[in-house]
């Protein structure tokens, strides 16, 4: 009965604007084809609050765009060859033939074979954690590729039940959290640099995104790794010390964890160490991210070389993100060409602090995983909104938008929040957490989150190139 009235709700209120937008006379200086944009994104907007159907939606919109004639079907096909989808795309050839190798296994029991005491247990699990956004994309796929990890850790510390809570909260936690470190951390940070490229010029490439994201992926994860052992578990649990082997992790491995690397293994790790540095030394050879992900797709999935079959890792590639991704630039390139964000962020109070401006949109970033649970549908509705306003408030545009994109990452608060969370939150025959255990995180972790945000925006990012204002 909620979600019908929720349903009702949002599509009276979708229908009443498209209601106020079809009267001429209504909201003056605002064109015939900015109507239309600002009705088809009000009823996608309020479709996505309602229904799990991203991907559908966002085509439908596409669609009512270019029917309408407020785009080209070139510009909505074109979004599809866009230069990052492909990488994403490469990304997950390369990420199939690391999990068909086990590399991710050797690694895990490498770094917490190392723990001694229950504190160097989860900021090495953290730190291994954070090292898997450079080989998987997307946070669902990490957390697939870490739960078996997570389960040998719970069966190795059974018989203390608070550690296996907290740790099935640290994974999923770290997951989101540290996905900012690489622009192939999540589908988000894709749709931002389109938004960005689209309405300003601005192109924010891999090396620059990991100069950015990934000090801030390292200090956020291992903040919120202490907020979830000091929320979770009692300083009794935290004083016994822990032994984990390779062996324990092996029970739940399919591929060896431990002695001699195979030739796969080899060539694997090989491939992905070139591709992470010639994605990382981009401004000496100038070769773009996506044809080095390219590449190196070809070579991964190559008869002679490769550790798995293009067929089988084709299968891997959320074919539906990509769709999604492309519809929503085609609706950011609608918002801005039709002049309907400029008009939505025309009646905002001109000169407010950048500091000021910048705290607002990190707030309602870090927020809006509340009302909308898909974090690429947060990115594609507030990014071209955020960068709007940014350049009619003289906030630098490239700041606003990693800003928010860096803080609507967190969605942690309930446990249909983020797919990483749900994942982990129910787990047959294993102690995981309770909804009052994310909602007592959610209270210490957001604000920490959303400051430690701030604080790169205003301190750190300007040093390292991008100055809040311009």
């Amino acid at each position: 009965m909620t979600l019908n009235l929720r349903l009702l709700a949002t599509l009276c209120g979708a229908l009443s604007l498209c209601a106020l937008l079809a009267v001429p006379g209504n909201f003056t200086g605002l064109g015939g084809d900015a109507r239309l944009t600002l009705a088809v994104f009000a009823l996608a907007t309020c479709a996505w609050i309602a229904t799990p159907v991203d991907t559908y939606i966002a085509l439908g919109a596409g669609l009512a765009l270019t029917v309408t004639g407020v785009i080209s079907s070139d510009t909505l096909f074109g979004t599809l060859g866009d230069s990052t989808v492909w990488l994403l795309i490469c990304a997950f050839v390369l990420a199939a033939a690391v999990t068909r190798t086990g590399l991710s296994g050797r690694a895990a029991a490498f770094l917490v074979g190392g723990a001694r005491t229950v504190r160097q247990l989860v900021h090495l699990t953290t730190a291994a954690l954070v090292v898997t956004a450079f080989a998987v994309p997307a946070t669902s796929g990490r957390a697939a590729l870490a739960l078996p990890v997570f389960l040998a850790l719970a069966k190795a510390l059974a018989d203390r039940r608070r550690l296996v809570v907290m740790l099935a909260l640290l994974f999923p936690t770290v997951i989101l959290l540290s996905a900012v470190a690489t622009l192939i951390g999540a589908g988000a940070h894709l749709i931002t640099v389109s938004v960005l490229w689209q309405a300003t010029g601005d192109r924010i490439g891999f090396t620059e995104w990991l100069l950015l994201g990934l000090p801030l992926a390292v200090a956020s994860s291992h903040l919120a790794a202490e907020a979830v052992l000091l929320t979770t578990t009692r300083r009794a649990d935290r004083k016994g010390a822990v032994r984990i082997t390779a062996a324990e992790i092996q029970e739940h491995s399919e591929r060896p964890v431990a002695g001699p690397w195979s030739q796969a293994e080899k060539r694997c790790a090989l491939l992905l160490g070139t591709v992470v540095l010639l994605w990382c030394s981009e401004p000496l050879h100038r070769v773009p991210p996506a044809v080095v992900a390219l590449i190196g797709a070809v070579v991964a999935a190559s008869p002679a070389l490769g550790t798995v079959r293009l067929k089988d890792a084709l299968g891997t590639v959320p074919w539906a993100l990509l769709l999604f991704m492309a519809a929503t630039m085609a609706m950011g390139v609608a918002l801005a060409d039709s002049g309907a964000a400029k008009w939505l962020v025309a009646g905002l109070p001109v000169g407010v602090s950048p500091l000021l401006f910048l705290g607002v949109v990190i707030a309602v970033s870090t927020a809006a995983h509340l009302v909308l649970q898909s974090r690429s549908a947060r990115s594609s509705v507030l990014v071209p909104l955020v960068v709007a306003a940014a350049v009619g408030a003289g906030v630098n545009p490239v700041a606003a938008a990693l800003a928010s994109t860096a803080a609507a990452g967190f969605c942690h608060t309930l446990p249909a929040s983020a797919k990483p969370v749900t994942l982990f939150s129910d787990l047959p025959g294993t102690p995981t957490y309770t909804p009052r255990d994310l909602l007592r995180l959610s209270a210490v972790l957001a604000p920490l989150t959303a400051g430690l945000v701030l604080l790169f925006a205003v301190v750190v990012w300007p040093v390292l190139g991008v100055p809040v204002t311009r």
